[in-house]
């Protein structure tokens, strides 16, 4: 087993990462920016070593001097969580040729995926069913737009390196199309460096439903169940939620064969995701594959009793898996809501600020995943996700109630901060959450961004 593990993330995925490895017994290397030295994952590792100024390009994605910190502080593996360089397939190649471990899938299997279209023609010569689409990368707006109009509207344009909803356009009549290709082609370009585009059949009034899988170096794939995560705004997910409303047994059984199909095709290896677009008459379709550990996961867990961090460092490792798939089972209803440092009114803005009152939750079948404590500047220069409340409930309902019982604990303020917890609240109170409305919840967040 590794002896250290340098963690190249920060926040609460750092935090649950190296707790993960004390439970292991195995040291941790945190880094950090300059805006971070104070930060709890810091404070919780073994060592921390501030990498650079708070820009993320000068420090959690400077691949250069984590891979030096690595080396100088003796860690045999690197854990970089989800974001910054999570599926960057460069930093996972530069691991290898430094003789250390990358927490994560191949190379190659996190080139194939991360590329959109190479994703998808390996979904089609798998079987595994796919929305209909470009086969090749699209540059040329006017070749879009006549692919566009072949297949009809509504039609959805997408990054081929994306991700997070960025380098995204909806597109419901024709003479919309060149517009928002352009402005689509830009925003990807700034974000991935990348403006190859893809376009694919847009399923309206669909469900955002995601299959964990975990698959060891010697051939071993499970999955660990279903997570719902079509309540989004911006195309980020706000909600999730473990197992779906609207999956019954069989439909769990075929979607979960095929996303196991789909971790065999990519030759992958690490913990992993497989996104389907389910519709109204429940016919699914791959979306993409996440080739890392995501924020939702906790929802998994909390059903299946499954620690994936664990379980992905002991596949780093190169042992098997310690479960098979007839000894998952998924028990009770999980629920996952994510606080933000942000002002709903206002658009969802961003609002850091000084914790200077801080309250969490406890009690059976409530998890609060979170660095923050009393005293703690949250920076402006990162996410705004500040903490994730998760419940644990005998069924839906249970966990509804654990949920508005945990939301109306939770105190979080300070100088100029704002969260959305009273937001939140309102939420898990909302008739049309309860009934699990998903659309006229969407269609509400849609409205509150404008």
């Amino acid at each position: 087993m590794f002896e250290k593990i340098l963690v190249a993330n920060r926040g609460e995925i750092a935090v649950r990462i190296i707790r993960s490895c004390r439970e292991m017994g195995i040291n941790t290397v945190a880094i950090c920016s300059e805006a971070d030295k104070d930060a709890l994952h810091a404070q919780l590792a073994d060592e921390a070593i501030c990498i650079g100024p708070y820009s993320s390009k000068d420090s959690y994605l400077n691949m250069e001097r984590i891979l030096a910190t690595a080396v100088a502080t003796g860690a045999d593996a690197i854990h970089p969580g989800f974001g910054f360089l999570s599926e960057n397939s460069r930093f996972a190649a530069l691991c290898e040729r430094c003789g250390i471990t990358f927490i994560g899938p191949s190379t190659e299997s996190m080139e194939n995926m991360g590329n959109k279209s190479k994703a998808r023609n390996t979904m089609v010569k798998a079987g595994v069913p796919v929305i209909p689409g470009t086969e090749e990368p699209v540059i040329d707006a006017s070749e879009g737009k006549a692919f566009a109009d072949s297949i009809g509207y509504p039609v959805i344009i997408k990054a081929v390196s994306g991700g997070g909803g960025k380098g995204m356009r909806l597109v419901e009549q024709s003479e919309d199309f060149i517009e928002k290709f352009e402005t689509a082609k830009r925003e990807s370009k700034n974000a991935f460096g990348d403006d190859s585009m893809y376009i694919e059949k847009y399923i309206g009034s669909a469900r955002h439903i995601e299959f964990q899988v975990l698959a060891d170096k010697h051939g071993n794939i499970v999955h660990l169940g279903e997570r719902d995560c079509t309540i989004q705004r911006r195309h980020q997910k706000m909600i999730e939620e473990s197992p779906s409303v609207v999956l019954d047994d069989e439909l769990r059984k075929e979607m979960g064969k095929a996303a196991v199909k789909a971790a065999r095709a990519a030759n992958y290896y690490s913990a992993g995701t497989i996104e389907f677009l389910l519709d109204s008459s429940n016919t699914f379709y791959f979306m993409e594959m996440n080739t890392r550990i995501q924020v939702e996961h906790p929802v998994t867990e909390m059903v299946t009793g499954v620690d994936l961090i664990k379980e992905m460092i002991r596949i780093a490792d190169g042992q098997k898996l310690s479960i098979k798939q007839s000894g998952i089972k998924m028990r009770g209803h999980a629920i996952e809501f994510r606080i933000n440092a942000e002002s709903p009114e206002n658009g969802f803005l961003p609002r850091p600020g000084k914790v200077t009152d801080l309250h969490f939750p406890g009690g059976n079948g409530i998890r609060i995943d979170s660095a923050l404590f009393t005293g703690y500047k949250i920076p402006s220069f990162y996410d705004a996700m500040i903490a994730k409340v998760i419940v644990h409930g005998r069924d839906r309902k249970e966990a509804i109630d654990k949920m508005r019982s945990a939301l109306g604990e939770v105190v979080i303020t300070g100088d100029g901060l704002e969260t959305n917890i009273d937001f939140l609240y309102e939420l898990v109170c909302n008739e049309a959450f309860i009934k699990s409305d998903v659309e006229k919840i969407n269609k509400m967040l849609e409205k509150m961004c404008r």
